[in-house]
């Protein structure tokens, strides 16, 4: 990525964490990238996957997250803080991104039962099958795969598994469609931010036809990618291949 887009996106993110709890439109974030709205735009999707309105969305659910869990404030005052002016809006917004209501979220500590549960397909569809490599040096990890429509890892995913790291992960049942496979590291506490992520895609899925393999080598995490919405189950660790049937 040129230095230069790297940079102006960074600013621009640096623009949306400063002003969670405030109104920034897409005229604010260019002016701070010092671009012109259009180019900007076409810009920050190429540097990050997603749009600068997801981008922020996301930003401001992720630190209700971790005020969730890290703070006694009540769930009013977090939407207000993260620029929501209705708590039923947040609670709706969080729910459904997150996979549980703001105070399940609370409650559960961050890893709730049914978190990271896949939708439900019909029998069949196609196996997307990768192997997960990690940098040189770092230990072995347990890591959440899971197959998303965007890059963005909210809400239900089509499937999903937690495998170790180094190692193969295997995903069946899956739909005819586009998707994003999006890796990252499992971390405590749980509202953090995982240091190791991966992306690959969109993988094409199609009844009859053999996806190619969806290979994900995990590096550290940069400012610009999005943060990590949907909670997770409690840490179960499958043999490789690993599979979570519906």
């Amino acid at each position: 990525m040129d230095e230069t887009v790297r940079c102006a996106v960074e600013r621009a993110i640096g623009t949306m964490r400063e002003h969670l709890g405030e109104q920034v439109t897409i005229d604010d974030m260019a002016r701070s990238a010092m671009f012109s709205k259009f180019y900007f735009s076409r810009m920050f999707h190429q540097a990050t996957g997603v749009s600068p309105g997801r981008f922020l969305a996301a930003m401001r659910l992720a630190e209700a997250k971790r005020l969730l869990l890290s703070t006694s404030i009540t769930v009013a005052d977090i939407s207000n803080r993260v620029g929501y002016a209705s708590v039923g809006t947040f609670s709706s917004r969080f729910s459904s991104r997150v996979g549980v209501s703001p105070t399940a979220y609370r409650k559960f500590g961050g890893v709730v039962p049914n978190g990271g549960a896949p939708q439900r397909t019909a029998a069949g569809g196609s196996v997307v099958r990768g192997t997960l490599t990690i940098p040189a040096g770092v230990p072995p990890m347990a890591v959440f795969v899971g197959l998303f429509p965007r890059r963005l890892t909210e809400g239900n995913p089509v499937r999903c598994a937690i495998v170790d790291a180094p190692g193969t992960f295997e995903l069946d049942g899956v739909p005819d469609g586009f998707w994003h496979v999006v890796a990252h590291c499992v971390t405590e506490p749980a509202w953090a931010n995982a240091p190791y992520v991966g992306y690959q895609g969109p993988v094409q899925t199609k009844a009859g036809v053999e996806t190619p393999p969806a290979d994900l080598k995990l590096r550290a995490k940069r400012s610009f990618d999005p943060p990590v919405l949907l909670a997770l189950p409690a840490l179960r660790r499958h043999p490789h291949p690993a599979k979570i049937a519906v």
